[in-house]
């Protein structure tokens, strides 16, 4: 199923459980007068026709309920007015002033109120005999008022909650993309600008060479392609049920292999073809490899600062070590020293460095890095369940 079809969908159920909503509001604010209006004839010794009058002022303020969403001040204000002649009114004055705490501001509920405590004395010297004394009725008044407010503005907050909720699960998502696209093609991009300079300064290299550098190039473009792909794919479309990535390192639905520790020798030997000379050590235990998402992880500290060596001190030598196991986590260093060329002229301010930062964090690690005068060193470790 599609996004826009999951949305159409999720928009159809929406409107149900609004109608279902509306019909049960509209459905209890009449039961309510019903049952008003029953006390009222039991109690009073007013025209009968004066009764009926009230259900037939009530009938229209249940059905001004209908439009309490779309208007939802106005409809209670109407219905306010509508009250001061009528006893038979709290249903829909109830279910008005609910909706007025759901999707108002509350400023506007506030003076809603202050409206309705301003009329009260007149609406309770309106009211035909009762059993209960004026000061009983206004109690009564005050504590369900009181109550329908309340329900009403946690029902508002919830629902901001969740849509507080929603909105940061979303962003999490995104970050978590970015930082997938820049690790992937900030790569692939520095391997392409490490050729085509190649081509560019030594354009009487032999064929043979030439060609190399063409194929490693069109190999290249070819993978940064395909791995942009599948980022988009991810912003398309994401599998049903598939929500914000658990470990904050991996954007949903991501459908290719991941790269593991088991891919370190392919990306120490891509950066070897473009010149960065690469030294790999892995000491982790034989036959045991971290958990998929760490390994994930430790590959893309270790490529984004293979990436920063290509670009800021190419031809230098790189020493990437890997070691740890169960129980201790799992830290990978990469070093180099400082190159005596010039470093190349790819965009770039840090910004691969402080999404890598956020990528070990949100797995759970920590990550330190930092230059002198011989080098630069990178240092990231990960949490390695035993």
């Amino acid at each position: 199923m599609t996004a826009q079809e999951r949305g159409t969908r999720g928009g159809r159920e929406e409107g149900r459980r609004q109608l279902t909503v509306d019909l049960a509001m509209i459905g209890l604010a009449a039961v309510t007068t019903v049952l008003t209006s029953g006390v009222l004839a039991g109690e009073t010794h007013e025209n009968p026709d004066v009764v009926v009058l009230d259900q037939v002022v009530a009938a229209l303020a249940c059905g001004l309920l209908w439009w309490r969403r779309r208007h939802p001040l106005g409809v209670a204000l109407v219905i306010q007015v509508l009250a001061l002649p009528s006893h038979a009114m709290a249903g829909p004055m109830l279910a008005s002033l609910f909706t007025v705490a759901v999707h108002c501001r509350t400023r506007t509920l506030v003076w809603l109120l202050v409206l309705k405590l301003l009329l009260m004395p007149f609406n309770v010297a309106q009211r035909p005999e009762s059993s209960l004394s004026d000061t009983a009725s206004v109690a009564m008044m005050l504590v369900v008022m009181t109550a329908v407010v309340s329900w009403g503005l946690s029902v508002r907050y919830r629902r901001r909650l969740r849509a507080t909720l929603y909105e940061q699960a979303q962003r999490r998502t995104r970050e978590a993309i970015a930082r997938e696209m820049h690790d992937v093609l900030a790569h692939r991009l520095s391997l392409l600008s490490v050729h085509a300079g190649a081509l560019e300064f030594h354009p009487d290299a032999p064929a043979e060479q030439v060609r190399a550098a063409a194929a490693v190039i069109r190999s290249s473009a070819h993978q940064a392609l395909e791995e942009l792909r599948d980022v988009i794919g991810v912003l398309r479309e994401t599998p049903e049920g598939a929500g914000p990535p658990g470990d904050g390192t991996e954007p949903a639905g991501t459908t290719r292999p991941q790269p593991t520790l088991d891919d370190l020798p392919r990306l120490a030997d891509e950066s070897r073809g473009a010149g960065t000379p690469v030294r790999l050590d892995r000491r982790t235990a034989p036959g045991q490899d971290p958990p998929p998402a760490v390994g994930r992880t430790a590959y893309r500290v270790v490529q984004e600062a293979l990436t920063n060596v290509r670009k800021h001190a190419p031809g230098a030598e790189a020493l990437v070590t890997v070691e740890g196991g169960p129980g201790e986590g799992l830290t990978v260093r990469v070093g180099n020293r400082l190159a005596a060329g010039p470093a190349l002229r790819v965009p770039g301010a840090g910004a691969g460095l402080t999404g890598l930062e956020e990528r070990v964090t949100l797995a759970g690690g920590r990550l330190e890095h930092g230059g002198d005068r011989d080098g630069f060193r990178l240092t990231a470790w990960l949490p390695w369940p035993p």
